[in-house]
């Protein structure tokens, strides 16, 4: 039976509340995990005409968390950044996505950007999920079109992002 956004959501509010931590934040990838495998789930969540690039599909009211679904029907090589004050995961439903960690090598202040330095790329394939904590600076590199789920602990609208640069 193909799941519900709305219980999915309740599936990472439940996690969420038993453990607010990194162990909590690993029990929402499985989740996660699970849901980029329903076909049902990405045809009705996952569109183009919704989605490009970026939709907040569900905020939760108690707990802030956001479920957005992303489409990209073309490349989209992202700079390195990381989420200010808010951790992510992000799982792909379709297509690769190569992601690259960073380190600040550097750290800015309110004048210069933060600089960092890649220290290691990994390809995310469908159904992988994976969680950047608070500060964990990253990027993506998609060539192809691809569909994602990314679970952000505050909606990104409102937060202001660090000035960060390769160095």
């Amino acid at each position: 039976m193909p799941q519900t956004l709305e219980q999915l959501a309740t599936e990472i509010r439940t996690a969420l509340k038993a453990d607010a931590g990194p162990s909590g934040k690993e029990a929402v990838c499985k989740i996660v995990s699970k849901v980029l495998r329903d076909q049902d789930f990405i045809a009705t969540h996952l569109t183009a005409d919704q989605c490009k690039p970026r939709k907040v599909l569900y905020e939760d009211p108690e707990l802030g968390f956001c479920i957005c679904g992303h489409v990209y029907e073309k490349p989209a090589h992202g700079a390195p950044h990381d989420h200010g004050p808010s951790w992510a995961i992000y799982g792909l439903a379709e297509g690769d996505t190569e992601m690259t960690d960073w380190r600040i090598v550097k750290q800015g202040n309110e004048t210069a950007p933060s600089l960092v330095e890649p220290t290691v790329s990994y390809v995310m394939k469908p159904g992988d999920a994976h969680f950047y904590d608070v500060g964990v600076v990253h990027s993506p590199k998609r060539d192809g079109l691809t569909r994602l789920v990314r679970i952000e602990g505050t909606n990104l609208d409102h937060i202001k992002r660090s000035n960060i640069k390769a160095a």
